[in-house]
C-alpha cells in the first residue's frame, strides 16, 4: 500500500505499471479581450478612411499598415493562439483569420510603399483585394452563426463584420466608390462593437463582476455586480479545465 508521502510525490504506482496522474492548472485571461481591441483599433482606423472622415486613399493606408500589421495583425493573431489553449473554437477561427488578414495588409503596403507593386487606379477597383475580402465576408459569417451560440455582443460584432466585409468585396470588384464608403461606415460599427465587447470583458475581469452588460444569455453576465463567471470550474473528469472565456 502506498503511503501519503509516496501520493504526494507523485511515486505511487497503482499495480506496479505507471506514475499516479498528476494535474496541473493553467488558467490564462480571456485572449479575446487583447484580440477584440486589436481587432477595433485597427479596423477603425481604416474603415474611418475607407468612410472619407479623414485622409485620401493613397498615401493614409501606408501610415495606417505599420499599426494595423502590428495591433490588428500579430496581437490579434496571437490572441487566436491563447483562445486555442483556453479551447473556445470560435475566438481561434475569427481571431487567427483576422489576424492573419492585417498581418498581410501590413505586407501588401510595404510593397506598395517599394514600388514592388502599382498602386490601383483608381483605389477603389482593386479585383484582387475584393477578393480577399470576399473570403473573410464567407468565414466571418460562419463565425457569426456559430456566435449566436454564446453571445449578442459577438454577434454584432461579427455580423456587421461579415456585412462591411461582402460589400467591399463588391466595392473592389466592380469599382464603386460609392459602396466602399458604405463599407467603411459598416466596418466603423463593427470596431466600435468589438470595443464595447473587449472593454465590458476586460471590466468583468478586473473587479470580479459583471459592470457592463456582456449581452450572454446568463442572466449574471448582464446584471451589473453579479458574478458571471469563476475562478476555477471543476468540469466532469476534467478538474480546473475551463471550456471558452
Amino acid at each position: 500500500m502506498s503511503t501519503v508521502a509516496e501520493h504526494q510525490a507523485g511515486l505511487h504506482r497503482p499495480g506496479g505499471n505507471g506514475f499516479e496522474p498528476r494535474i496541473f492548472l493553467q488558467p490564462i485571461a480571456p485572449p479575446s479581450i487583447l484580440g477584440l481591441f486589436g481587432f477595433a483599433g485597427a479596423t477603425f482606423m481604416v474603415a474611418a478612411n475607407l468612410a472619407g472622415w479623414y485622409g485620401n486613399h493613397t498615401t493614409s493606408p501606408l501610415y495606417l499598415a505599420p499599426f494595423a500589421a502590428v495591433f490588428g495583425g500579430v496581437a490579434q493573431f496571437l490572441a487566436g493562439m491563447w483562445a486555442y489553449r483556453a479551447r473556445d473554437g470560435l475566438a481561434t477561427a475569427m481571431h487567427g483569420t483576422w489576424g492573419a488578414f492585417w498581418i498581410g495588409y501590413g505586407i501588401l503596403n510595404i510593397l506598395l510603399a517599394a514600388g514592388a507593386l502599382a498602386a490601383p487606379a483608381p483605389w477603389y477597383h482593386q479585383p484582387e483585394v475584393g477578393y480577399w475580402f470576399f473570403a473573410l465576408a464567407l468565414i466571418t459569417a460562419s463565425g457569426a452563426i456559430a456566435s449566436l451560440a454564446e453571445s449578442i455582443g459577438l454577434f454584432s460584432v461579427l455580423s456587421t463584420l461579415a456585412a462591411g466585409s461582402g460589400i467591399l468585396a463588391g466595392a473592389f470588384l466592380y469599382g464603386s466608390h460609392g459602396w466602399a464608403t458604405v463599407a467603411g461606415w459598416v466596418l466603423v460599427f463593427s470596431a466600435g462593437f468589438a470595443w464595447y465587447t473587449a472593454t465590458a470583458m476586460m471590466l468583468a475581469s478586473t473587479f470580479g463582476r459583471t459592470i457592463l452588460p456582456l449581452f450572454k444569455y446568463a442572466p449574471q453576465a448582464n446584471k451589473p455586480g453579479a458574478k458571471p463567471t469563476h475562478a476555477i470550474e471543476l468540469e466532469w473528469a476534467e478538474p480546473g479545465i475551463k471550456h471558452g472565456q
